[in-house]
């Protein structure tokens, strides 16, 4: 039993598949991906990347044109798809696909999800700690009932070893230690309590330059890979159990960010 899973913030589905992102999905051998950053409407969507590596796809678009946006692809039939969160003002910006694969016995739900970055000025940060307030007792009804795995760009880089430099950033969004202690509550339950598991962090708990999945387009981020660790598999701790091989690809670029891919050994 085997089951891929890869999350990938796009930056724009039209400029990754410029990238190659096409091509390369195409030879990943996904069992699901999701996406994030889509900045496209249905209709930019419709025709040309509504199936992906021979995966239809499910949408959950932003209502500002060229914004935000997440997707998920998938080789098996969901039995069901739940899109947006049920909060107006983050439904109006794309940010949950949900595809459920129930069977008698099991309830199991793969997720896309986009988290707001808070860079861009207070406004914006203090949209996404409204956001995180929104989220973490979202999770905790949604684990009462069902197995899962979110993956997305969270926009948090939990520990200094998830980030270059994390000295220079703690009062950065991002690194701040209001997000750091969100994540710690997310996680620490984990513990004997029924949390959820950062899937790679459970499989590479010690890497510290090799883990990032982000860099700034400024200066030589990139090429000195000055990054973050900004994308993460979030999974119930049962499915967390079945992860055995995590990959973060970089021998192309397809946007700011690189595919997180996680194997499990488990199948939908």
């Amino acid at each position: 039993m085997a089951f891929r899973l890869v999350t990938l913030n796009l930056n724009g589905i039209r400029s990754a598949a410029n990238k190659g992102f096409l091509e390369w999905a195409a030879q990943a051998n996904a069992d699901c991906m999701g996406v994030q950053e889509v900045k496209a409407q249905h209709e930019d969507v419709a025709g040309r990347f509504d199936t992906v590596a021979g995966m239809p796809g499910h949408f959950h678009y932003a209502e500002k044109k060229g914004y935000s946006g997440v997707g998920l692809y998938t080789r098996h039939e969901p039995s069901d798809v739940k899109v947006g969160l049920g909060d107006a003002e983050f439904d109006a910006e794309g940010r949950w696909v949900e595809l459920r694969f129930d069977k008698p016995g099991r309830k199991l739900s793969i997720i896309s999800c986009y988290f707001p970055s808070g860079s861009s000025g207070e406004e914006r940060q203090q949209a996404k700690f409204r956001f995180l307030d929104i989220m973490a007792p979202h999770l905790a009804r949604l684990k009462k009932t069902r197995e899962f795995i979110l993956v997305g760009d969270v926009n948090i880089a939990h520990q200094e070893a998830d980030l270059k430099n994390w000295k220079g950033n703690q009062k950065n969004s991002g690194f701040l230690p209001e997000e750091r202690a969100w994540m710690t509550a997310l996680l620490g339950a984990a513990k004997g309590q029924g949390g959820l598991v950062d899937v790679y962090r459970r499989l590479h708990p010690d890497t510290t330059d090799a883990c990032y999945t982000w860099w700034s387009n400024r200066g030589q981020a990139y090429a000195k890979n000055v990054g973050w660790r900004l994308d993460y598999h979030l999974a119930t701790p049962a499915l967390a159990e079945h992860a055995h091989t995590a990959a973060i690809y970089k021998d192309q670029k397809f946007s700011d960010h690189a595919p997180l891919t996680i194997d499990y050994g488990f199948s939908l």
